[in-house]
């Protein structure tokens, strides 16, 4: 087989008929072929199959590809649509392969976090063949030997009957309904060991929505406490952590082991985790307690919480000597299977609590760290109070599993709050505070960050003032989100100023942009040879002329431009494609347009046409028909074709809107 040492994705651009239009050098060194054997050629020769699909915007897949010197190797192919909006599609392949150093690095990082679970999990490919497992299901090759590397549920094994595990399998397959909880007795070749596995089923699925295989769940139900670990888990897997907001999860977990696990539980949160107003260390600490953690979940059995001396969101008074400061210092569970109030013990210096414990009949403690990537967030204290039995050493390891998802879950909403916090403060102050269109333009502009469930990303515009009243706009979005596409798109915007200021025309301008940034991703690169951060980007650049009253554009793989002429007419004019800023691959051409005076100039990014239930072109039309309000003041005008466009939900991706009204002498 031949192998390939490319340090970047070989990028391919075929046409709708599947013939090769473009082959990037990493492609030569990945496939063998120089481009001239292949441009014009079907992209069939090296990526057997249907590529692409159907009429899917985007899709991926895992394809055995043909090299040069005969051999084959396999490869993950991500196609994207070039061209959505024009009559003659064209589609960029981005082919990595998938026996690539950064494959096996992420199953490096999961294997060992998932090897630690209790459950036993495999995949199946599309033949039934086990592809991957764990250690969990290792374990339990006694009982079902088809737990192997390789092996096919359909070969027969001594002892062992399949055929009810294949039906399912391939029924998931067929309509990509997940099976739950089913319950089997299985038993070993030589009736020395029976095991009931409770087994869950899901399909695999790629972005194209063709299944890849199927994943199986099975956990060992034989001791029926097991069962009650499995449903509070499986409940865990679906409440804790719905949202990317602290304390929501936090009460999640709270909410989610009343009274299943326990009659009363806190989840109490450091500092850093939960801010507030007044910080901890400037609260006045009493003799025997200090401010440690902040309350930020709470349940009961009981109607009012009387268990509870603190409400959520205050702070959290703790002895230094009480167990829940050992908890927090050692980051090891505390366990007292008889809560000890006798006298002598911490409860002296609390008599608060002790007053609480006795009068609510308090009598087992669990104490559970909250720990993720190994800092400790905070803890989750478990208690029962009229359920009579004291908790068992089973009941605390449930505990801690509920710990652990719920850390994961608090450090997740964490790290998007500060990152997003971070990301929108960086991108305001990188994006242009005031515009101005000189003497040609009347211009105004709005940027929308992304509601709750995406991160900040990398949208921009720009209005940029040139010699004889000439005005560029510009309008970009850089792909992925978060600070790092922030400080991406401050990049892009300083090196569009740049070249502006240089006087290229939009094609020339679109072209050094590209190169500048295929040099600035490959200056990057790791030692590995990959891109720490692959740059790209799509952008429509374009230059309005008021002495001819000429608007010369070029698109860089951006939704074009709208344009509303004063009777109000709306049009969408479109300039001849390009590949998006950061491929290495296109070359730009520019559309030169006569605009009447008084003509209304919209440039947008995708994320104000674009959602998850409709494509671009029913955007578009939604776009044209908010665009008839054209005769309101600016301000007004952009706020309302927003919220025309959005209504008062959260955006789905970031939006940037540049409006501009050629003036009238």
């Amino acid at each position: 087989m031949a192998s390939s040492g490319t340090r970047f994705p070989a990028i391919i651009v075929i046409d709708a008929g599947g013939t090769v239009i473009a082959w990037s050098r990493a492609a030569e060194e990945l496939f063998g072929y120089h481009a001239a054997e292949l441009l014009g050629r079907p992209g069939s020769l090296v990526l057997p199959g249907n590529l692409p699909p159907g009429d899917q915007e985007q899709w991926y897949d895992l394809v055995e590809a043909r090299h040069r010197d005969g051999g084959t190797l396999l490869v993950g192919v991500a196609g994207s649509r070039l061209t959505p909006l024009h009559a003659s599609a064209a589609w960029l392949l981005s082919v990595t392969p998938a026996t690539d150093e950064g494959f096996r690095r992420a199953a490096g990082v999961l294997e060992p976090i998932i090897d630690h679970s209790p459950v036993a999990m495999a995949l199946w490919d599309r033949d039934l063949r086990c592809v991957w497992l764990n250690n969990g299901a290792r374990r339990l090759r006694s009982v079902f030997p088809h737990y192997e590397i390789g092996r096919s549920l359909a070969e027969p094994l001594p002892g062992t009957d399949t055929e009810a595990a294949q039906e399912v399998m391939r029924e998931v397959l067929a309509d990509g309904t997940a099976m739950i909880d089913l319950e089997e007795l299985f038993v070993s070749a030589d009736q020395s060991e029976e095991r009931i596995l409770s087994t869950s089923l899901f399909r695999l699925d790629g972005v194209d929505g063709r299944p890849w295989g199927v994943c199986s769940v099975a956990l060992d139900v034989t001791d029926s406490r097991a069962r009650r670990r499995l449903t509070l888990l499986r409940e865990a897997s679906i409440r804790i952590g719905t949202t990317l907001n602290v304390q929501k999860t936090a009460q999640e977990l709270a909410d989610l082991a009343v009274p299943a696990l326990a009659d009363y539980v806190t989840v109490d949160l450091a500092e850093a985790v939960l801010p507030a107003d007044e910080p901890l260390q400037r609260l006045a600490a009493t003799d025997v307690s200090i401010p440690v953690f902040r309350r930020a979940g709470v349940a009961s059995i009981h109607e009012g919480i009387p268990e509870s001396l603190w409400p959520l969101g205050e702070p959290v008074f703790v002895p230094p000597s009480s167990p829940f400061t050992k908890v927090l210092t050692t980051g090891r569970s505390h366990f007292e299977r008889v809560l000890d109030t006798s006298p002598g013990t911490w409860l002296d210096q609390d008599p608060d609590r002790a007053e609480i414990i006795h009068g609510t009949g308090m009598h087992t403690l669990i104490i559970v760290p909250l720990r993720a990537r190994g800092e400790i967030l905070g803890i989750t204290v478990f208690v029962r109070t009229d359920n009579e039995a004291p908790f068992t050493k089973d009941d605390l390891l449930l505990a801690e599993e509920l710990g652990a998802r719920a850390a994961l879950s608090l450090d997740n909403a964490r790290r998007y709050t500060r990152e997003r916090t971070a990301a929108l403060a960086l991108q305001r102050n990188l994006l242009p505070r005031r515009l101005t269109g000189s003497a040609a333009l009347e211009v105004t502009s709005r940027y929308l960050p992304a509601g709750l469930h995406d991160a900040v990303g990398g949208d921009w515009f720009d209005a940029i003032p040139l010699p004889r009243d000439r005005v560029a706009l510009v309008v970009g979005d850089v792909t992925g989100h978060g600070i790092n596409a922030a400080a991406t798109m401050g990049r892009l915007r300083t090196a569009v100023r740049t070249l502006t200021y240089m006087g290229l025309p939009p094609d020339e301008l679109l072209a050094h942009l590209d190169d500048l940034v295929v040099r600035l991703t490959e200056e990057d690169a790791g030692p590995d040879g990959f891109p720490l951060d692959p740059t790209g980007a799509t952008c429509l650049y374009a230059v309005y002329d008021p002495a001819t009253r000429r608007f010369t554009m070029a698109g860089a793989g951006h939704p074009p431009p709208a344009l509303v002429t004063p009777s109000g007419e709306v049009r969408f004019p479109r300039p001849p494609s390009g590949t998006p800023i950061g491929l290495g691959l296109g070359a730009y051409r520019s559309l030169d347009l006569e605009l009447a005076e008084g003509t209304l100039i919209a440039l947008y990014t995708d994320g104000l046409i674009e959602t998850r239930t409709a494509d671009i072109e029913a955007g578009i039309d939604r776009l044209g028909a908010a665009l008839s309000q054209a005769t309101l003041p600016l301000e007004d005008f952009c706020s309302t074709v927003i919220r025309a466009m959005v209504g008062e939900e959260h955006a789905e991706d970031d939006i940037a809107l540049l409006v501009a009204r050629t003036r009238v002498p």
